[in-house]
């Protein structure tokens, strides 16, 4: 069975979205998008070795640096290599865009994923499940 690919949006698309929320034209808000990511990336590459770059209410990027693997394994070969310590990259969504994200896809009219545990509930029957979760009972 073949899923069903997952719409990509691209910084066109961030462009577009901040022009209808500004009432602007899309080619004025494109230098400012381009311009703001381009910031991000460049402050997370100059990290020097770790930086937390926090935008509110959207969530917190990170550089951080890992420890070395002395005993990792290629997994075509077999082969034993040995990994250096490195700087990694990570993202912490904030509490409101988590909150938003962990609504229940039912309550939002999404289809269930098949096989999914959630599967065989109603609507209703899955509110209450999750209403008891959020109340500790």
């Amino acid at each position: 069975m073949m899923t069903k690919r997952v719409p990509t949006l691209t910084k066109k698309d961030v462009a577009r979205r901040v022009a209808k929320l500004r009432g602007r034209p899309i080619y004025k808000s494109e230098p400012w998008v381009s311009a703001v990511i381009d910031a991000i990336r460049e402050l997370m590459i100059e990290a020097d070795p770790e930086v937390r770059i926090e935008l509110r209410d959207f969530g917190v990027f990170e550089v951080k640096k890992t420890k070395a693997k002395p005993k990792a394994r290629n997994p075509k070969t077999n082969e034993t290599v040995f990994i250096p310590s490195r700087r990694k990259t990570h993202f912490k969504p904030s509490k409101l865009m988590k909150e938003a994200l962990q609504t229940p896809l039912a309550e939002l009219g999404y289809s269930i994923p098949e096989g999914s545990a959630d599967a065989n509930f109603t609507a209703a029957e899955l509110a209450t499940l999750v209403n008891s979760r959020a109340n500790g009972n």
